[in-house]
């Protein structure tokens, strides 16, 4: 019975990779108006490109049969993560970058507002000192004013210069009257420059102000947006550390899958070393059987030529007997002759030889037949180890007819491991050596074991069991139990 297909998800991601390989060719279109020829060479272009996916992508079903899903989705995964990786590193440096230049933009903005508010208590302080000073001035001209008015003032100093009873002193007492005036003057003049210079100070101290609320508010923006970077930056972290924990898991996925492919390698190779050794005990079976035909054509041949001897050598004393009788019945002497040894029988005939150096006609419904993939050894893209594909794959749709490539007995019709549905046809001796075929990850056949099939009999229809990627006909030539190339056996 058949059994379950490749999941879909090996297809798709074989899809994936094919699309990769191709540079998504099929998305470079032109925009600009196009005349209908135009159009024409576009969708040439667009089915030469889709015929090209199409055969890259089954290209590498050969390449990638007998790989476990789960490993194929893990490294296409990781192919994806790791191209991800460079973008999100720079996304974090830039992050980093913008984070620390707005961390020293808002220093330099933090030393700038320092600044201004130690030249703000400075300033103030000088005001509130000088404001002091000029309150002293204001009191003591004050008090002046008011002695003046009360004429206090003045006579006390014009007592003073007439009181003098001296020149000496009378210039004397002049002298300290005209200081004293030169005193309210000057404490005049000292009130009104520190008026000035606190008005001065006052307009400083009212920009130094403003520029700390400005200061204030840069800072504040700053801060919101260093906050910001700080978030972005931590968020870029968070997805870089994500995508290299992911990174490190499909490794050890792969890694682990990894060991489980070799190990199905083994065992795929075990099984292919089982096929050829059930092979060759079908084979010396049959060698066995054609000599036993040869030994007893040679046996019936060596009876009859003995027999023909007994006849001939009777024959030759019936003749002399009957001479010699006549002779003396004649009374007289004589005789001849008698003939030589019997002619050598002729050799047994060899084993039927074959007529064409292409033994084999097209297996499938696909006319003219399309290799897909050769026969040889490959490199697994995957797991990086060398690995003999054992025979051709021609190009079918699933569930299309597959025909004998050449007449022959059924061996079995059955399920196994790696192939699929298998259908091996024996072929007998060509060119004296032992030809057999397989039809493998068929979706089911229509013949049975011992079954004798002409050429071109329908054997089954094509599928996709066993370790096959895709719907497709994998055809082996065996000669002598061995693999080889079918590609030059098949006519075209």
């Amino acid at each position: 019975m058949p059994r379950p297909t490749t999941p879909p998800t090996t297809r798709s991601t074989l899809r994936r990779v094919v699309v990769a390989l191709l540079g998504l060719g099929l998305l470079t279109a032109t925009t600009l108006p196009a005349t209908a020829d135009d159009l024409d060479d576009r969708r040439r272009t667009t089915e030469d490109q889709q015929r090209a996916t199409d055969g890259a992508l089954e290209g590498l079903h050969a390449d990638l049969e007998d790989t476990d899903a789960e490993l194929l989705q893990a490294q296409q995964e990781l192919q994806d993560i790791q191209a991800r990786i460079p973008g999100a590193q720079a996304e974090l440096a830039a992050a980093e970058a913008l984070l620390a230049q707005l961390q020293l933009e808002a220093e330099l903005i933090a030393e700038r507002l320092t600044v201004a508010q130690e030249q703000e208590t400075t300033i103030t302080g000088q005001i509130d000192a000088d404001a002091g000073r000029a309150d002293d001035i204001r009191v003591a001209i004050g008090q002046m004013a008011r002695d003046a008015y009360k004429g206090d003032m003045a006579a006390s100093a014009l007592s003073a210069v007439l009181d003098a009873k001296t020149t000496d002193e009378f210039v004397q007492q002049s002298e300290l009257a005209s200081t004293a005036l030169r005193a309210q003057t000057q404490a005049l003049r000292d009130l009104e420059q520190i008026n000035g210079v606190n008005r001065n100070r006052q307009a400083r101290l009212t920009a130094v102000r403003e520029q700390i609320v400005q200061l204030k508010a840069e800072a504040d923006a700053k801060v919101i947006e260093a906050e910001a970077a700080r978030a972005q930056a931590e968020a870029r972290k968070v997805e870089l550390e994500r995508l290299q924990q992911q990174e490190t898991e499909r490794i050890a996925t792969i890694e682990s899958k990894r060991a489980e492919q070799l190990a199905r390698r083994a065992e795929l190779e075990q099984q292919r070393a089982q096929l050829e050794t059930e092979l060759q005990q079908i084979i010396a079976a049959q060698e066995a059987e054609r000599q036993r035909i040869i030994a007893e054509q040679r046996a019936r041949e060596e009876a009859e030529r003995k027999a023909r001897e007994a006849a001939e050598r009777q024959a030759r004393e019936d003749a002399e007997r009957k001479a010699r009788e006549a002779a003396a019945s004649r009374g007289s002497g004589g005789g001849g002759g008698g003939g030589g040894a019997p002619a050598a029988p002729p050799p047994p005939p060899p084993p039927p030889a074959s007529t064409t150096s292409r033994p084999f006609t097209n297996p499938t419904s696909i006319e003219p037949m399309y290799k897909t993939s050769d026969y040889g050894n490959r490199l697994h893209p995957v797991l990086g180890y060398w690995r003999l594909h054992a025979g051709v794959d021609l190009r079918t749709w699933c569930g299309t007819p597959i025909y004998a490539a050449m007449s022959g007995e059924v061996v079995w019709s059955r399920y196994r491991e790696g192939y699929g549905n298998q259908v091996m046809v024996n072929h007998g001796y060509w060119d004296d050596r032992s030809l057999m075929s397989s039809y493998n990850h068929l979706s089911g056949s229509t013949v049975d074991a011992g079954q004798t099939v002409s050429r071109g009999q329908l054997l089954g229809y094509s599928g996709n069991t066993g370790t096959s990627s895709a719907c497709h006909l994998h055809f082996e030539a065996y000669i002598n139990g061995g693999t080889v190339d079918p590609w030059p056996m098949l006519s075209r």
